[in-house]
Protein backbone atom coordinates (compact mmCIF):
# COMPACT_ATOMS: atom_id res chain seq x y z
CA UNK A 1 0.00 0.00 0.00
CA UNK A 2 2.06 3.14 -1.20
CA UNK A 3 -0.42 5.79 -1.74
CA UNK A 4 -3.00 5.42 1.36
CA UNK A 5 -5.66 8.28 -0.16
CA UNK A 6 -8.94 9.53 1.83
CA UNK A 7 -11.41 7.96 -0.27
CA UNK A 8 -9.64 4.51 0.48
CA UNK A 9 -9.18 5.88 4.18
CA UNK A 10 -13.11 7.16 4.30
CA UNK A 11 -14.11 3.91 2.66
CA UNK A 12 -12.31 1.57 5.96
CA UNK A 13 -14.45 4.09 8.40
CA UNK A 14 -17.56 3.15 6.31
CA UNK A 15 -17.30 -0.69 7.00
CA UNK A 16 -16.04 0.52 11.12
CA UNK A 17 -19.28 2.10 11.16
CA UNK A 18 -21.57 -0.35 9.58
CA UNK A 19 -20.05 -3.25 11.23
CA UNK A 20 -20.33 -1.33 14.99
CA UNK A 21 -23.60 0.38 13.75
CA UNK A 22 -25.24 -1.10 17.26
CA UNK A 23 -22.66 -0.07 19.52
CA UNK A 24 -21.81 3.34 17.95
CA UNK A 25 -23.53 6.75 17.63
CA UNK A 26 -24.86 6.97 14.06
CA UNK A 27 -23.00 8.75 11.48
CA UNK A 28 -24.78 12.09 10.88
CA UNK A 29 -24.12 16.07 11.47
CA UNK A 30 -25.30 16.16 14.99
CA UNK A 31 -22.80 13.28 15.96
CA UNK A 32 -19.77 15.48 13.93
CA UNK A 33 -19.30 17.82 17.38
CA UNK A 34 -18.83 14.55 19.55
CA UNK A 35 -16.88 13.23 17.07
CA UNK A 36 -14.57 16.00 17.04
CA UNK A 37 -14.20 16.01 20.78
CA UNK A 38 -13.00 12.71 20.57
CA UNK A 39 -10.89 13.56 18.41
CA UNK A 40 -9.33 16.18 20.46
CA UNK A 41 -9.12 13.84 23.04
CA UNK A 42 -7.32 11.38 20.53
CA UNK A 43 -4.49 14.68 19.81
CA UNK A 44 -4.08 14.96 23.53
CA UNK A 45 -2.34 11.54 23.60
CA UNK A 46 -0.51 12.08 20.52
CA UNK A 47 0.60 15.58 22.68
CA UNK A 48 1.43 13.39 25.96
CA UNK A 49 3.88 11.06 23.57
CA UNK A 50 5.42 14.43 22.84
CA UNK A 51 5.81 15.75 26.26
CA UNK A 52 6.80 12.88 27.18
CA UNK A 53 9.72 11.73 24.94
CA UNK A 54 12.19 14.28 22.67
CA UNK A 55 11.77 14.18 18.83
CA UNK A 56 14.76 11.85 18.56
CA UNK A 57 13.26 8.72 20.61
CA UNK A 58 10.28 9.42 19.10
CA UNK A 59 11.74 8.76 15.55
CA UNK A 60 14.19 6.08 16.45
CA UNK A 61 12.68 3.58 19.23
CA UNK A 62 10.28 1.47 17.57
CA UNK A 63 7.44 0.78 20.61
CA UNK A 64 7.58 4.57 21.56
CA UNK A 65 7.57 5.69 17.51
CA UNK A 66 4.70 2.76 17.07
CA UNK A 67 2.50 3.91 19.96
CA UNK A 68 2.99 7.62 18.18
CA UNK A 69 1.86 6.15 14.87
CA UNK A 70 -1.28 4.33 15.94
CA UNK A 71 -2.42 7.77 18.25
CA UNK A 72 -1.85 9.81 14.86
CA UNK A 73 -4.05 7.07 13.20
CA UNK A 74 -6.82 7.03 15.83
CA UNK A 75 -6.68 10.91 15.11
CA UNK A 76 -7.29 10.31 11.73
CA UNK A 77 -9.82 8.26 11.99
CA UNK A 78 -12.12 10.37 13.86
CA UNK A 79 -11.24 13.23 11.24
CA UNK A 80 -12.27 10.76 8.79
CA UNK A 81 -15.81 10.32 11.07
CA UNK A 82 -16.39 14.38 11.05
CA UNK A 83 -15.63 13.84 7.13
CA UNK A 84 -18.76 11.50 6.90
CA UNK A 85 -20.86 12.82 9.88
CA UNK A 86 -21.00 16.33 7.84
CA UNK A 87 -21.25 14.49 4.45
CA UNK A 88 -18.32 16.02 3.35
CA UNK A 89 -16.28 14.03 0.23
CA UNK A 90 -12.69 13.70 -0.55
CA UNK A 91 -13.61 16.04 -4.07
CA UNK A 92 -14.96 18.41 -1.61
CA UNK A 93 -12.49 18.45 0.79
CA UNK A 94 -9.54 18.34 -1.78
CA UNK A 95 -11.23 21.67 -3.75
CA UNK A 96 -11.16 23.65 -0.38
CA UNK A 97 -7.90 22.40 0.34
CA UNK A 98 -6.29 23.25 -3.02
CA UNK A 99 -7.91 26.66 -2.49
CA UNK A 100 -6.55 27.07 0.97
CA UNK A 101 -3.10 25.51 -0.10
CA UNK A 102 -3.18 28.64 -3.04
CA UNK A 103 -3.62 31.10 -0.71
CA UNK A 104 -0.94 29.98 1.80
CA UNK A 105 1.33 30.08 -0.91
CA UNK A 106 0.75 33.78 -1.74
CA UNK A 107 0.49 34.99 2.19
CA UNK A 108 4.57 35.91 2.53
Amino acid sequence: MEDFGLNEMLKMQISLQDKYKDKWETISPEIGRNKLLWMLGEIGEVIDIIKKYDEETICKDEKIRADFVEELADVLMYYNDVLLCFRITAKELKQHYISKFEKNMKRW
